[in-house]
């Protein structure tokens, strides 16, 4: 199955490891065969970070699997991956970077309406263990309110 337009990979630890402050969009330098193993769902970005070098973003150990179809030229799964972005909004992240201790998060790689593929990606700053279970605790607490008001009403009913 292709996917032409959507989500393709999710961070879903970013939310629980950061506190996500602005989030930006950001295009993706990709070879050939990296657009034709995303379109196959063949990503992960897990593990993944944005690293600063030379006045540019780069997107680190982001794994895009080879393609299958590909016969001989094949690129490095985690080969680091130049972020496009407009130059005020990489001043920013840059800025923020450097003086603020900030760090840059992806969140999901997705297709847009034009089929290009795109990165979220959010200015952050780390959570302490105790805000980690302040996070859990809410959490838990809301999922136990909503399974409190469910059964509440399927006894009325």
């Amino acid at each position: 199955m292709l996917i032409t337009t959507g989500t393709i990979a999710r961070n879903k630890k970013a939310s629980f490891n950061f506190f996500l402050e602005e989030k930006f969009e950001a295009g993706i330098s990709l070879l050939g065969s990296e657009v034709k193993s995303l379109r196959e769902g063949r990503v992960s970005i897990n593990e993944s970070y944005v690293s600063a070098e030379d006045g540019c973003l780069f997107l680190v150990n982001a794994n895009i699997q080879e393609y299958s179809g590909s016969s001989f030229f094949q690129h490095k799964p985690t080969r680091p991956r130049r972020l496009l972005l407009h130059k005020q909004q990489l001043k920013k992240l840059l800025g923020a970077v450097a003086k603020k201790g900030y760090t840059i998060v992806p969140l999901s790689l997705y297709f847009n309406n034009k089929g290009i593929a795109k990165l979220e990606i959010a200015l952050a700053t780390g959570k302490k263990n105790f805000d980690k279970r302040e996070t859990e605790k809410t959490r838990d607490w809301n999922r136990d309110k909503q399974r409190i008001l469910m059964n509440r009403n399927k006894k009325s009913i």
